[in-house]
């Protein structure tokens, strides 16, 4: 059954995203140039160095001190976090940083997956496409009553990007 926008936002809903923008596209095979694999990490550690300025969301995220830092430095990325293309590559989406974002792997990953193969045969395909390169649910944003832990978290993490950058 062809999706339209409308049963795209129902089903994202459904899944716990009803905030995740859609954009649609016409899949169209690709060929892939076999040394894909090569590129893709060199493009993921360009998308994890350009995240400092998503401070505000990877406080959001809970890491832990080392696990930021690694992030950051494009060194290594968290587990439970997964990169994902905006448009697949399979699809004609480019192997480019702006193709990617970011998000937790269970439960918003393997949903996104889901969402995905369930238009498998369709014409045209609704993809999910974040407006920032991170991201969070909004559910999982709202500030409940307490403390004001993400801000420490920031101002913590803006200490350790600044003494970061001052190491050769």
């Amino acid at each position: 059954m062809q999706w339209t926008q409308a049963t795209a936002e129902k089903r994202l809903a459904e899944l716990k995203m009803s905030d995740m923008p859609v954009v649609q596209i016409k899949p169209h095979a690709t060929a892939v140039a076999q040394d894909w694999f090569r590129q893709y990490k060199e493009i993921c550690h360009t998308f994890t160095k350009s995240l400092s300025d998503c401070v505000q969301e990877l406080a959001l995220m809970n890491l832990a001190r080392e696990e930021f830092m690694n992030l950051l430095m494009g060194r290594e990325i968290p587990d439970n976090l997964s990169l994902r293309f905006r448009v697949p590559l399979i699809w004609g989406g480019k192997l480019s940083p702006d193709n990617l974002f970011m998000c937790s792997t269970f439960p918003l990953s393997q949903n996104l997956d889901r969402f995905i193969i369930e238009q498998s045969g369709n014409e045209t395909v609704w993809l999910p496409n974040p407006n920032k390169k991170i991201y969070l649910p909004i559910h999982s944003t709202l500030a409940g009553n307490g403390g004001n832990a993400v801000a420490d978290r920031l101002s913590q993490m803006s200490v350790n990007i600044a003494a970061n950058r001052r190491q050769p």
